[in-house]
């Protein structure tokens, strides 16, 4: 980042040594060819340009100024980013915390004052229990400092005492918050936790209100180190989101977690051997409703699958695990979702899956559809309000490529809905065939049919 930054401003510098150069070239072409008074000054009627000469340099200078006091270009050490306006005027609420500040970015906001009382008496719970003294937790903390601050993609004015004492007090809560609720053993939960308990997760699943992870592991590493009857941090954010772990995710895998979003992330992805590639520059542009696809033969079955985005096409069955639709929903895959937008580019796996459901649903119908063949389980109460709400989850989000899997699986559905037999069968099955009081009545008419037209053919041949 500094090596491109000092080559942006040389790069300007050049170029304003350039301009004093050709305005040193032109003077003297023009004193020479007698252009000039008899002074020696240049005719600026004849030589406009040479009128702009300190203009320009003033002008350099000051985007000079400005390259050396911009900010770097994103990093890959980022992990917690500022939601784009775009994506946060579409739904304010989903990105904003309600209760708690977690790191720089929401810190000093009024309405969350209240909590900061409450971090403080926790620090004070967090400190009685740890091995070691404050001194030698703000000294681990000042040592990685630099990394903490490097993880966020914004700056922060906060010196470095405070972000020292910001760290302090929001990974202290969290670590005394994750071992009451993991209820191991000396922790008990006091009456404001009872309150917060569901609301704090929301909060904790913002991408802007996040700690790295790794931070908060060292500090609960350090004051806990010969506590064997503790748990790993790791196993004790696994117990604090392990309504997202349908999969059964073990914390003892090895992989790296940037922070909470990161790891809810993770628990939806399927594992690594059944990862899918993901074409380069191929992605998907078009794909037929629910509705459609159901008119033209497509069946929809329920997939026994825990893995979330494991859909499939066989023999005209498309199967889809189950999608639970809640207050919470929307907020949970926005913050996802932003994550994927910024750190995940070549890997949007979330957002594959919400494209893939925005292609599916389009009108109450296909909603309706879904939710009758046990597919998703809305708790919203209107269809409509769930047709929006997956239709607005896809807007602003930029799709760069597509997972091998999803591309297939699109291609096929759409060359079944092509296939016009297809689509003939479909017809027949829900027009005549769709229950057995049809499937009679479809019957006895081709009998009636068969014996008139044998009857007229039978009276024909006996004509004299």
């Amino acid at each position: 980042m500094e090596e491109s930054a000092s080559a942006e401003i040389q790069e300007a510098n050049a170029w304003v040594v350039n301009v004093n150069e050709n305005s040193e070239s032109e003077r003297e072409a023009n004193s020479s060819s007698g252009n000039g008074s008899q002074n020696g000054e240049v005719d600026r009627e004849a030589n406009p340009s040479i009128g702009n000469e300190h203009q320009d340099r003033v002008l350099a200078n000051d985007i000079i100024q400005m390259l050396e006091s911009s900010e770097p270009p994103l990093s890959p050490g980022f992990c917690i980013y500022r939601v784009p306006q775009d994506l946060r005027k579409l739904n304010e609420k989903a990105y904003t915390p309600k209760y708690i500040s977690i790191g720089p970015f929401h810190r000093g906001d009024k309405r969350l004052e209240t909590m900061e009382k409450l971090k403080v008496r926790y620090l004070k719970i967090f400190l009685k229990k740890a091995e070691q003294n404050m001194e030698k937790l703000i000294s681990t903390i000042r040592d990685r400092e630099g990394d903490v601050r490097r993880c966020y993609a914004e700056t922060s004015r906060l010196s470095s005492d405070n972000y020292v004492k910001m760290i302090l007090l929001d990974a202290s809560f969290i670590i005394v918050f994750f071992l009451i609720m993991s209820e191991t053993e000396e922790w008990e939960c006091e009456d404001e936790l009872v309150i917060l308990m569901s609301r704090l997760m929301h909060d904790m699943s913002l991408l802007e209100n996040q700690l790295p992870f790794f931070v908060i592991e060292e500090l609960y590493n350090l004051a806990f180190a010969s506590h064997s009857n503790y748990p790993s941090f790791t196993q004790l954010a696994f117990r604090y989101f392990g309504r997202y772990n349908t999969q059964k995710m073990s914390p003892d895998l090895n992989f790296e977690i940037k922070h909470f979003v990161d790891l809810l992330r993770t628990f939806f992805l399927p594992q690594p051997p059944c990862l899918p590639q993901r074409y380069r520059h191929k992605r998907v542009v078009h794909l037929y409703t629910a509705s459609q696809l159901h008119e033209a033969g497509v069946k929809f079955k329920l997939s026994s699958s825990k893995c979330l985005f494991d859909l499939k096409f066989t023999n005209g069955v498309l199967e889809i695990p189950c999608f639970q639709l809640k207050n919470f929903t929307e907020c949970f895959f926005r913050n996802i979702m932003a994550l994927e937008q910024f750190h995940y580019r070549w890997d949007r796996y979330i957002c594959d899956y919400i494209r893939i459901l925005d292609f599916l649903i389009d009108t109450t119908k296909d909603v309706d559809l879904l939710v009758r063949k046990r597919i998703m389980v809305n708790t919203l109460g209107d269809s409509n309000t769930v047709a929006t709400m997956v239709n607005n989850l896809n807007k602003h989000t930029l799709t760069l490529n597509t997972n091998s899997d999803y591309y297939r699986l699109c291609k096929d559905l759409n060359t079944f809905y092509d296939d016009r037999r297809q689509r003939w069968k479909a017809t027949l099955r829900r027009d005549y065939f769709s229950n057995p009081w049809r499937t009679t009545a479809t019957i006895a008419a081709i009998v009636l049919l068969v014996l008139t037209l044998t009857q007229t053919i039978c009276s024909i041949i006996s004509l004299p």
